[in-house]
């Protein structure tokens, strides 16, 4: 069923100055940094199973639970960020680390192939007996994750191997046979790396097992952590989060029609649903997805791409339960809702999960990365007070990782190519050479976007070809205007679900010209949206923006508002974070000099003019800390 396929990111050579500057910091800051912090905490050496266990770094918690548990992940994710890194440039000290990390691993490997360090050093005789809660096969999917990507950037074995002999173990562990376990994980992710296996193997019984996975996922009755729960003497009643709406396991997968519990689980499974979509032409499971995905994008997702809206679950509540200082927004959340769009995307190209894609991509997910590459949030709320502060790291050090993979892998959501088809989906200056059936074209787009809106695409099929080009147009952009080597294109009868197709002879030398004007638009939420009643938000093209108390020393920000009928000023803005665009207006501020010491009374605040500076979203709490808020009183 799918169409299209994405071109690998190391295809893609990312040379415009947004992109690569992110990319440059993640290859050289953030992924060495990483690799510290994994070591300074004693996550690598859980992987060499020390004895006696030390004592746990991280205390259990009020449910005799402790992340460490997760440590595995961790790891895995780190391997596969900096394989994605290796695949851009060959670093031998990476390698060194990486391939010393898979020696720990063998050496831990036991001899039926089971692999999980916390399990092995610490409690192996209860293996396998909580999948809803302890992540067993979380961790065996991001450390497999990881595997594939060290192979593919470098052509060793040694750690595919090992992670192969795993699965093998799992497979004949987990499945509808007499003897096999029923179940499947609390924390979806490693049906994700079986497909991704499936890739690399083209051995159907991993593609087969992920299915399982999905397809086992909340049968009852019994329901499988029922009967896990009973099994080790725990009563199913008991369960913390009190439902299994948290864990996507409260009904089979094709009867959900609502995003519910922890959003990162969600997002993941859904993910793999759409990989099993296109390998399987499942149109039943396709539309269970185009219901969900109309479900979150329509109700429960910020405006900047944030999913989640509760710390309790991690996840979703109730429809338009959108708070703003309060958002839990997790970075994890935001980058595996870009996993899910870019497959649905590549099923049958329609504009809108590429939307949604790059609203998440340039607001909910970098934002959780700073500019020095070495902090982090961990939640992503739409005001603060300024108490909220980034990290340099966290007792569950998911996002970090989650978000130095994504940025290491950009380019590869910027193209896909089809039958006769070659697509792009994002812009920011990056070139490729892709083969099309008539033979291999060289496509360089070059731009200054997100910052402006003028594109110019270079094309040079290595001869004469026919094919046909399809540029998105986002769903922001408005009187768009495109030529063909200075020729005018009819950009509205020629656009098919967001994108502009252009079918034609292409000769070397041809020029695309797209312009895609970006004047500050405002924004408001659905009424029912009680947070953002009577406020007003600003995005210029793809990117979401904030008012900042660095940028505006002179008022306090939860006191800014922006009239009606306010003009919105651009300014570029070379001296700030290495060249920017930046959002001013004549704004008001409610006054306290003629409010007494009362908490209320008869009359409203005064409010006085105030010129205001808004920055992008993705740049808040990168200076020192202070109050923000992306939702302005339109006052």
């Amino acid at each position: 069923m799918r169409q299209y396929t994405p071109v690998n990111f190391a295809d893609v050579a990312i040379e415009g100055s947004f992109w690569h500057e992110r990319l440059e910091t993640v290859l050289t800051r953030t992924i060495p940094s990483q690799h510290r912090q994994l070591d300074e905490h004693g996550i690598l050496e859980s992987l060499t199973i020390p004895e006696p266990p030390p004592p746990l770094r991280i205390p259990r918690n009020s449910h005799a639970f402790t992340t460490q548990i997760f440590w595995d992940s961790d790891v895995g994710k780190w391997i596969e960020a900096a394989s994605y890194a290796l695949r851009h440039r060959r670093d031998a000290g990476i390698e060194a680390q990486i391939d010393a990390i898979t020696e720990d691993l063998a050496r831990a490997q036991l001899p039926d192939g089971y692999l999980n360090c916390w399990y092995i050093g610490r409690e192996i005789e209860n293996r396998w007996t909580n999948l809803r809660d302890n992540h067993e096969l979380y961790c065996a999917g991001h450390m497999l994750e990881g595997a594939i990507a060290y192979y593919q950037a470098t052509g060793k074995r040694r750690l595919l191997d090992v992670m192969l002999r795993y699965v093998d173990h799992i497979a004949e562990t987990f499945g509808p046979d007499a003897g096999q376990r029923h179940g499947y994980c609390g924390h979806q992710e490693i049906e994700i790396a079986l497909i991704k296996l499936f890739a690399v193997t083209r051995d159907r019984k991993h593609l087969q097992l992920a299915a399982y996975f999905i397809n086992e996922r909340g049968r009852h009755p019994p329901h499988y952590f029922d009967v896990e729960a009973k099994a080790r003497g725990d009563d199913p009643a008991a369960f913390w989060a009190r439902t299994y709406e948290y864990n996507q396991s409260h009904a089979p997968v094709r009867e959900q029609t609502k995003v519910v519990g922890h959003a990162v689980r969600a997002m993941y499974m859904y993910a793999a649903m759409a990989d099993l979509v296109a390998e399987f032409d499942d149109a039943e499971l396709k539309r269970t997805l185009e219901t969900l995905w109309s479900d979150v994008t329509t109700k429960q997702m910020y405006v900047t791409g944030g999913l989640g809206p509760s710390k309790h679950n991690e996840g979703f509540t109730k429809y338009y339960d959108l708070p703003n200082d309060t958002a839990y927004a997790e970075t994890c959340a935001s980058v595996a809702l870009i996993f899910w769009a870019q497959r649905m995307l590549n099923i049958d190209l329609d504009g809108g999960y590429a939307d949604v894609l790059e609203r998440a991509l340039y607001n909910g997910a970098l934002s959780g990365l700073s500019r020095d590459g070495e902090h982090y949030f961990y939640e992503n709320p739409l005001a603060s007070d300024g108490s909220h502060r980034r990290w340099r790291w966290h007792t569950c050090p998911c996002c970090t990782m989650n978000v130095s993979r994504l940025v290491a892998s950009v380019g590869g959501y910027f193209y896909s190519t089809g039958p006769d088809t070659l697509a792009v989906h994002l812009y920011g200056g990056a070139s490729t050479t892709v083969s099309l059936d008539g033979g291999a074209v060289s496509l360089r787009e070059s731009s200054t976007y997100p910052f402006d809106g003028s594109i110019r695409i270079a094309l040079d099929p290595h001869e004469a070809m026919r094919f046909k080009l399809c540029l998105r147009i986002p769903d922001w952009a408005r009187d768009v205007a495109a030529t063909v080597n200075g020729e005018a294109v009819d950009v509205m009868s020629s656009t098919v679900n967001g994108y502009l197709q252009i079918t034609r002879e292409w000769r070397p030398g041809d020029v695309v010209a797209l312009d895609l004007p970006m004047p500050v638009d405002r924004i408001y939420a659905h009424p029912r949206v009680a947070s953002d009643s009577g406020r007003v938000a600003l995005r210029r093209g793809p990117l979401v923006f904030c008012v900042e108390g660095a940028d505006n020393p002179a008022a306090s920000v939860p006191l800014i508002g922006l009239p009606r009928e306010a003009r919105l000023d651009v300014d570029r803005r070379p001296d700030l974070f290495g060249g920017i665009v930046t959002v001013e207006a004549d704004g008001t501020v409610a006054s306290l000099d003629d409010w007494p010491d009362v908490l209320y009374r008869g009359e409203p605040a005064v409010r006085t003019p105030h010129r205001f500076t808004a920055i992008p979203y993705y740049l808040w709490n990168n200076r020192e800390p202070g109050e923000m808020a992306v939702w302005l009183p339109e006052a």
